[in-house]
């Protein structure tokens, strides 16, 4: 079983992962509803993306025979200024995630918890991408943010958002597969 410590704080990135998927769900709403539509793809991907890490963290436990409670989230802000302003805020997300998984893994090395510092490795590597590419798309719908047509041609034109945690085959196992 994994350090008690380790499954402490694991559980409680369960609940940031799906935290983060209702907010990427609500980005994803407020540019479909502002004709955006490859906006809101790249977020129901996040979403999506999101909500699978948190049941890969839960697979995890069930797998350790470690307890695995779902927790409740927060509501997501769902009103924004600007197109930038939720960009912004996933970039925020992101970079917040990355320091969370980080101390998991530190917490897991402190405990002697190898085999849970091995599991969080594949996040670490996930980070690094997930906060490059929100930092690109700021950058891209900052400089579009008078025509946020021209982020929509970006995305279209750079194929971002169109795959996802299945397409990686060293991807820890999602509870329930991936769905």
């Amino acid at each position: 079983m994994p350090a008690p410590a380790f499954v402490d704080l694991l559980n409680e990135q369960v609940g940031h992962e799906f935290a983060a998927s209702q907010q990427y769900l609500a980005i994803a709403a407020y540019y479909d509803d502002d004709t955006l539509p490859r906006l809101a793809a790249f977020f129901y991907q996040q979403a999506l993306e999101e909500r699978n890490h948190a049941l890969m963290m839960v697979q995890y436990l069930l797998d350790a025979d470690a307890p695995a409670p779902i927790p409740g989230v927060a509501a997501p802000l769902n009103d924004f200024e600007d197109v930038v302003a939720p960009v912004a805020l996933a970039l925020d997300q992101e970079r917040r995630v990355t320091d969370q998984i980080n101390n998991l893994a530190a917490l897991a090395r402190h405990e002697g918890d190898y085999t849970s510092e091995q599991f969080v490795q594949w996040f670490i590597k996930e980070q690094v991408e997930e906060v490059a590419s929100m930092s690109d798309l700021l950058r891209v719908v900052e400089r579009a943010r008078d025509n946020a047509l021209l982020a929509e041609e970006y995305l279209a034109r750079e194929g971002i958002g169109a795959g996802g945690d299945e397409a990686d085959p060293t991807a820890p196992p999602a509870a329930g597969g991936t769905l």
